[in-house]
């Protein structure tokens, strides 16, 4: 395992999602791309980063597999890390130290469409985050992932771009503020995008699509057949209303804002 870490100015947020999306669709399969707005270790305010980890059969195919993104990426770094050595206990270490415990959180996401602009659609939530515990990322699906054809699986909603927000914070004073914050930027969001990841979403919030239209109709179909008196939790929605007819999977959330 190899990566390659940049980390700009946030008034690059624009320029640097864009070129993240440019490039993914044609990359080595082997690596996984992600742009994050955060607030590094001794700066005061956040900033763009982009993280290219790839699994090779060697060092040679690691530094050939992040070749094109130590060539393509664009100047005027605050932080470079060329080809550095990693391993999953790291990332593990990254993740937790991203995600401490005993803090309060508010998380959504969205599977923003294909043709969106998307370093404008995003440039918003990765540019005015609320703590600097919170971060914002961009997960690049394009070409192989996306474009693939799925096997018999629930995880049938993709596009080419994964947008989530993780808001983290210490204190419940600062709740309706960092909560709010995530409900206003998401309905900028929601314009742009074709549903969910229903893992990160809150239900009492925002309704809308978490699979594809023919696997959700099966999925609940089989949720009424063998659990018909709801014995097992539902989604617990407002009110817990849809019961044991489940989620709808239409994009309400949408609808209500161009209304």
């Amino acid at each position: 395992m190899l990566q390659s870490f940049w980390c700009w100015p946030k008034s690059r947020t624009k320029e640097i999602i864009n070129w993240v999306a440019t490039i993914s669709p044609d990359y080595d399969a082997k690596t996984e791309i992600v742009a994050v707005s955060q607030t590094l270790p001794g700066h005061s305010e956040h900033t763009i980063c982009s993280l290219f980890v790839t699994f090779a059969a060697s060092v040679e195919a690691g530094h050939q597999a992040l070749e094109q993104a130590n060539k393509t990426r664009p100047e005027g770094c605050i932080i470079e890390e060329l080809n550095q050595p990693t391993n999953l206990p790291d990332q593990y270490v990254n993740q937790a130290a991203a995600n401490p415990l005993g803090h309060r959180y508010c998380a959504d996401n969205a599977y923003v469409s294909d043709d969106a602009d998307i370093g404008s659609v995003l440039e918003h939530s990765f540019t005015t985050l609320p703590h600097p515990k919170a971060f914002a990322l961009y997960y690049a699906m394009g070409g192989a992932c996306t474009r693939r054809q799925l096997p018999d699986m629930a995880l049938s909603m993709q596009t080419d771009h994964y947008f989530a927000l993780y808001t983290v914070w210490e204190d419940e004073v600062d709740d309706e503020r960092c909560q709010g914050w995530v409900r206003q930027t998401m309905k900028g969001v929601e314009r742009e995008s074709q549903g969910a990841y229903l893992g990160d979403s809150d239900f009492q919030i925002r309704r809308t699509r978490f699979w594809a239209d023919d696997n959700a109709k099966r999925l609940m179909e089989l949720r009424q057949k063998w659990d018909p008196e709801g014995r097992i939790c539902g989604y617990l929605d407002i009110d817990d209303a849809s019961g044991v007819n489940g989620l709808a999977n239409v994009h309400e959330w949408k609808e209500l804002i161009n209304s």
